[in-house]
């Protein structure tokens, strides 16, 4: 079982793969599960637009959505994260765009991991440890 990432559609080079990768095992670890597979598919806006009108119903666009294949204790999900939205949310937020795109995909394993950010109090904790995970990945590099 593995994390892997993937490009569809558009031209992107995925840095630090190795290091991105035994970051999220630690996510996954610290939370007491085992790996499955897990896959992150970046692609552009209009990709992801398309999907989340297909499949969600929502005719916006967002940085990533998450499909659930988690079964007893194994994570395993596919997650498609718009680069074009990271690359915005990094110049909105005055952040790099490393951080913002760790901060994705974080927050989509912390999906897979259970953590709901629907509620005020849900997406509260879901920052938390965005903010918690964030500051790991950056203390490793």
């Amino acid at each position: 079982m593995a994390i892997g990432f993937f490009v569809e559609g558009i031209k992107y080079n995925v840095k630090d793969k190795l290091v991105r990768k035994s970051w999220l095992k630690e996510v996954v670890l610290a939370a007491g599960k085992r790996i499955g597979d897990i896959n992150y598919i970046i692609v552009s806006d209009e990709y992801l637009l398309s999907m989340n009108q297909q499949y969600l119903k929502h005719d916006t666009y967002t940085d990533i959505i998450t499909f659930d294949y988690c079964e007893d204790n194994v994570v395993s999900g596919d997650m498609f994260i718009s680069i074009d939205r990271v690359r915005e949310n990094a110049q909105m937020f005055n952040v790099g765009e490393d951080q913002e795109f760790n901060r994705v995909l974080v927050h989509g394993l912390l999906h897979l991991l259970g953590q709901k950010d629907k509620s005020k109090g849900d997406s509260e904790e879901m920052r938390r440890k965005e903010e918690l995970w964030l500051s790991k990945m950056q203390k490793n590099n």
